[in-house]
């Protein structure tokens, strides 16, 4: 709608996403803030991330054939003038990744072989120039470990181990195994079989926080595979709309800092998700199988 030039909608407000190319007729970008946190720290937003964003402002062909950039504070001017004059990195190497038909043809090859022992085998024995390096090789390894054993056809267990998932991760791991499992069983994959909807607080604890964060994970994982297998992941706005309150919470903890008495959220009743009814009180947000994270 806000594409819409009849529409009302003259302001969108929007996260950093903005910057990842939608076709969008926007004339003047303001930056609220030049920080990020990065899942590690609060810090400012590098050049790149600044050019790209600041790059949706004006579109050629459109109402607005060049943009304007500003701040909300003042202070954050410096920095976005000092961005936009810098020269952008040179990008010295690129990454490739595996597709799946290049690793089915390898599998040709290697029939006896698991798509572990493929990935294995295909990342030892790749050889590429100096401008080129295989991305994301042993997340893929780490994935397949899990995946391998499991009756899925050679493409299913690709995409199981190319989806977003955090391996490091105890519970994001855990989301994949049993999205996998049930998906190998029975072709069908509820959310409810291992997310429970329900009254979500606040955080108490930065430990609390971590859980909340790798149950975000685990959403959006299911918000990933349901793209793809849409008739058997059929729980994707339950999934979308949780994992937006679980962004809601941890944006409010990390603006409290930890020094209110957490309170449970007022939500419109859209995201109270009534169409779980079997799973609606106070329990535990993952399965008994999975750390509460209150």
């Amino acid at each position: 709608m806000f594409n819409d030039a009849s529409s009302e909608f003259d302001v969108l407000v929007a996260s950093d996403a903005i910057g990842m190319g939608l076709n969008l007729n926007i004339s003047r970008i303001i930056f609220s803030t030049m920080k990020k946190f990065d899942g590690t720290e609060m810090r400012d937003l590098t050049v790149p991330e600044i050019k790209q964003i600041a790059g949706r402002a004006g579109r050629y062909g459109s109402k607005f054939p060049v943009g304007k950039v500003t701040c909300l504070d003042a202070d954050d001017l410096p920095l976005l003038h000092s961005a936009l004059k810098s020269p952008s990195p040179i990008l010295e190497r690129a990454g490739l990744f595996p597709t799946f038909d290049l690793m089915f043809m390898y599998s040709r090859l290697h029939p006896k072989k698991s798509l572990y022992q493929i990935l294995e085998h295909f990342l030892e024995n790749a050889k590429l120039s100096a401008k080129y390096f295989i991305a994301d090789g042993e997340e893929m390894l780490k994935a397949a470990a899990i995946i391998d054993e499991m009756p899925l056809s050679l493409n299913d267990k690709y995409l199981f181990c190319i989806s977003p998932v955090d391996m490091d991760d105890d519970i994001s791991t855990q989301g994949l195994t049993q999205f996998a499992q049930n998906y190998a069983k029975r072709g069908n994959v509820r959310l409810k079989e291992i997310f429970r909807p329900g009254s979500l607080q606040v955080p108490k604890t930065a430990n609390a926080l971590k859980e909340l964060e790798s149950i975000h994970k685990v959403l959006d994982l299911y918000v990933w595979l349901s793209f793809r297998l849409e008739d058997s992941f059929p729980d994707r706005e339950v999934a979308a709309s949780q994992k937006a309150l679980c962004s809601m919470l941890i944006e409010e903890f990390l603006e409290r800092l930890g020094w209110q008495k957490p309170t449970i959220r007022n939500l419109p009743s859209r995201m109270k998700l009534s169409r779980l009814p079997s799973h609606t009180d106070s329990t535990p947000v993952l399965s008994k199988d999975t750390k509460q994270y209150l």
